[in-house]
């Protein structure tokens, strides 16, 4: 299904559209009302927050050698990747090495933009998710909707159902049996847990130590039950210090969830020692490049790797509302992911998300760490028909629409012309009207009628002024 079909298919998703409105307004609400109670001033708390974030990318490979160093020193086992390919390679080997068939994850959506799941599959090796969204999602072979809450779309009518086909018990609908049939479910794969693997939120250099933040327990599951302990761990989110990785948390929590913390922390600094009581034999951090060295060399787009993955934006998004993650088509959706997404694996397989967003700005406005998602949606959409293309991957390989140039050349033409502007703005007072009946033969219009209604113009703004001349105001 191409990405317009699929669009529109999720457009008319009343059932969708039903369960994201429900859940979106849910979630503003639970963090507007924790930010008013609890924070004195959130706005210098997201302004230290930018702050630490960027001075942690503008020193990105002094503080990721010095991860590596302390990480190293206290027993963890740190792996470079570039790319997919090598992250996928890296984890392969070892669950080969240690005789393994099968791994439980926590949630990582690092794990979902490598293709994990689907290249261990192939291998003959079993991932099975252990958070419950990503448990109801695998059941049916969907990728997570959302990156926080990666089954948001389904209610809880729908999950009973999923849970009566896949797993072959009597339908429920109450969330207290839903939630115990799928604890019933994992607890036997916990039992025989060998090699588990999570994402990181905070890596933190000065510790050498990783921060896994969940609310489920299936995290800290998978991260002390098992032998070995794999963390996909992107190279953007190393920071500093400790300090640093609170002040973020208290950023990304309320944003997130519209929690003030989660149920569980889980910082992990070393594997087993021997005075320890449970905790894996062995911890590996992947560090995940995956094109983000790309995206820190362009001085206009680098900021969104501040990005702490809190989901906010699409939270607050009104075309994410209507659509869902689904529809676009990649690893992450929503705003972020507008930006991200052509960045990270080309503007020529994901340029065309850049077209889902109405530019109102909520995303800009509620980002904890101040990312300028707007003008960033607004700056790729010039990368995609200005002449002198900047360095931007799969830039060349996008179609010229020469008839959208030449429309924009003509519209700059008599925009900047006042009688060829009046002219037009006389016809389209006259004619515009006539042309609702016409539009779904009319090219422009057709494309336009397909998702929003007939536009209202009105395009007497002169004729007005003239008829007020000699009006006095008090």
């Amino acid at each position: 299904m191409n990405p317009r079909q699929l669009i529109h298919e999720k457009v008319n998703d009343k059932q969708l559209n039903k369960n994201l409105e429900y859940v979106m307004y849910q979630l503003q609400g639970n963090r507007k009302k924790l930010i008013s109670e609890r924070y004195g001033d959130w706005e210098a708390l997201r302004e230290e927050g930018k702050k630490v974030k960027q001075n942690a990318l503008s020193r990105l490979p002094e503080l990721l050698e010095r991860f590596e160093k302390n990480a190293t020193a206290n027993g963890i086992k740190v792996h470079w990747s570039k790319d997919n390919d090598e992250a996928n390679e890296i984890i392969l080997n070892i669950a080969k090495e240690n005789n393994i068939n099968k791994i439980l994850k926590g949630k990582s959506m690092a794990s979902e933009e490598i293709g994990l799941n689907h290249y261990l599959e192939k291998k003959g090796i079993k991932a099975i998710e252990t958070d419950l969204g990503e448990v109801i999602i695998q059941l049916i072979g969907e990728p997570p909707v959302h990156i926080v809450v990666p089954a948001i779309h389904k209610n809880r009518f729908e999950v009973g159902e999923i849970f009566e086909k896949h797993l072959h018990v009597e339908r429920y609908t109450e969330i207290e049996d839903l939630n115990r049939v799928a604890r019933t479910y994992l607890r036997e794969e916990f039992h025989q847990l060998k090699m588990g693997l999570s994402g990181v939120n905070f890596a933190i250099a000065d510790e050498g130590a990783i921060w896994l933040l969940e609310n489920e327990g299936n995290g800290r599951m998978s991260t002390t039950v098992s032998d070995i302990h794999v963390a996909i761990c992107g190279i953007e989110k190393v920071v500093e210090s400790f300090d640093n990785a609170v002040l973020l948390n208290t950023l990304l929590i309320p944003s997130a969830t519209g929690q003030s913390v989660t149920t569980y922390n889980n910082i992990i600094t070393s594997p087993r020692k021997e005075s320890d009581l449970d905790g894996p034999k062995e911890v590996h951090v992947v560090l995940l490049d995956n094109g983000r060295s790309g995206i820190l060399s362009k001085k206009r787009y680098s900021a969104s790797l501040r990005c702490i993955r809190c989901g906010t934006c699409m939270n607050h998004c009104p075309v994410y509302h209507k659509i869902g993650g689904h529809a676009y088509g990649a690893t992450y959706p929503g705003p972020i992911g507008e930006v991200i997404s052509p960045l990270l694996f080309g503007i020529d397989k994901y340029g065309y998300t850049l077209n889902l967003c109405s530019l109102c700005g909520n995303c800009a406005e509620v980002c904890p760490v101040k990312i300028p998602l707007t003008d960033m949606i607004r700056d790729l959409r010039n990368e995609k028909v200005k002449d002198n293309k900047d360095d931007i991957l799969g830039i060349n390989n996008l179609p010229k629409n020469n008839a959208e140039r030449k429309n924009m050349e003509i519209f700059a033409e008599v925009a900047t012309n006042p009688k060829k502007w009046q002219r037009l703005m006389w016809f389209i007072d006259k004619f515009a009207p006539f042309g609702k009946p016409f539009a779904p033969f009319i090219n422009g219009l057709k494309q336009w009628t397909t998702c929003r209604a007939y536009p209202k113009m009105d395009a007497s703004f002169h004729k007005k002024i003239k008829n007020m001349q000699g009006v006095k105001y008090e």
